[in-house]
């Protein structure tokens, strides 16, 4: 069993008891994508007793935040870490005009990191060059490429990576998931007309959802196709 993961102070992290739980899923990024997100949940069918946790970016360029924000919060099972998006709207970047108080208050309530076991879910990644202690909020909500020059140029950090946590994130948009054994990536580009992706933790497969519309468009050279390792 790897111990608790230590962040710093600043970092708001929430620790889970996976065996207060049936089973345990893990969803890629929605950006609003409603419609989508109900149907990948019909397929998984979570109960009360099952938990759903969320890789960030609940948020902006789909059709339907509110709606994907609402749906979430009103679950007592369902969690999200904070993903970029959210962020910015925090921060006065973006704004969203459906968004009351109460909305802006779940948001700024979410976590930058969730953990239970052996696993870590964050919305960017980790940079396997620092003790997690060292990573910022800014760190975990958006780390994606090793390289200084590029933010798509490999390496990219889940390559890198070598554990002893398993990593599961989104941000990075993929052509399919990424599946290795220290990092499991999500983000499989719902809104730009992929699919939303989730992964059942304990039965370790993938369940995705194909997109009903293209919301955002999105060059090819910003859809990263994993390596086979």
């Amino acid at each position: 069993m790897v111990s608790s993961p230590t962040f710093d102070d600043g970092v708001p992290h929430e620790r889970i008891d996976a065996d207060e739980w049936e089973d345990i899923y893990v969803v890629g990024d929605v950006h609003g994508c409603l419609p989508e997100l109900e149907s990948l949940l019909d397929d998984l069918a979570p109960s009360a007793d099952d938990l759903v946790v969320f890789v960030g970016d609940l948020i902006r360029k789909g059709p339907d935040s509110i709606g994907v924000v609402e749906l979430v919060r009103e679950n007592d099972n369902f969690r999200s870490v904070r993903g970029n998006n959210e962020q910015k709207l925090l921060d006065g970047d973006v704004e969203l005009d459906e968004f009351g108080e109460a909305e802006i208050e779940y948001v700024r309530s979410l976590p930058a990191a969730i953990s239970w076991a052996d696993a870590l879910v964050v919305h960017g990644g980790v940079d396997p060059r620092k003790p997690l202690s060292e990573h910022s909020i800014d760190d975990l909500e958006t780390t994606r490429s090793l390289d200084p020059d590029g933010s798509y140029d490999r390496p990219f950090w889940f390559e890198e990576y070598d554990g002893p946590r398993r990593v599961f994130f989104g941000h990075t948009v993929l052509e399919r998931p990424v599946e290795r054994e220290w990092a499991v990536g999500l983000d499989t580009g719902c809104v730009y007309g992929g699919t939303l992706t989730a992964y059942e933790y304990r039965a370790d497969e993938f369940v995705t959802r194909p997109s009903q519309r293209t919301d955002t468009s999105r060059s090819d050279d910003s859809i990263v196709t994993p390596r086979s390792h």
